[in-house]
């Protein structure tokens, strides 16, 4: 894959992240996408799980801002994403997942108690993030059981577009 098309595919992942459609990724909407996953599996945001996943969005805000945030200006345009993501991550997909960690260790605990989430799980957790049905079904269909390992590896896979 030349670099040219990498950069097409990534910044096709920045609207999965832009939640508010405003042109640009905040701390807001990684806030929206854990007010959308609390209200689809409905858990309140004061619960521990609610709590959980806050932080962790936050988390994940902080780890995005830090790669791909170059002025500073707590926003990250379609540009900084590209340029953050082909920089930084390209060649360690490891790297997003471990950014990614705790908001997805929470968004599952969401869903599922016993360490593995379901196919119908992940749909519903696509959907609450806007992903169209057709794709989320799709998504689900292909899965049987997964761990969080599982999830981690294939959200990397996904957004760092490894060749």
């Amino acid at each position: 894959m030349d670099s040219a098309e990498y950069e097409r595919k990534i910044a096709a992942r920045f609207a999965t992240f832009d939640q508010d459609g405003n042109g640009y990724i905040s701390r807001e909407d990684f806030s929206t996408a854990a007010a959308a996953l609390l209200a689809e599996f409905g858990v309140t945001a004061r619960s521990e799980k609610g709590q959980a996943l806050y932080i962790g969005a936050e988390a994940f805000w902080q780890g995005m801002a830090g790669i791909a945030d170059r002025d500073g200006d707590q926003r990250i345009t379609r540009d900084e994403f590209v340029g953050g993501a082909v920089k930084r991550l390209r060649d360690n997909p490891a790297r997003f997942a471990e950014i990614a960690r705790p908001f997805l260790h929470a968004a599952l605990a969401l869903a599922d108690g016993d360490g593995t989430v379901r196919g119908a799980d992940v749909e519903r957790a696509l959907r609450a993030l806007g992903v169209q049905r057709e794709i989320a079904s799709l998504a689900a269909q292909s899965l049987g059981p997964v761990t969080e390992d599982q999830v981690l590896a294939a959200f990397a896979a996904y957004f760092t577009v490894p060749e």
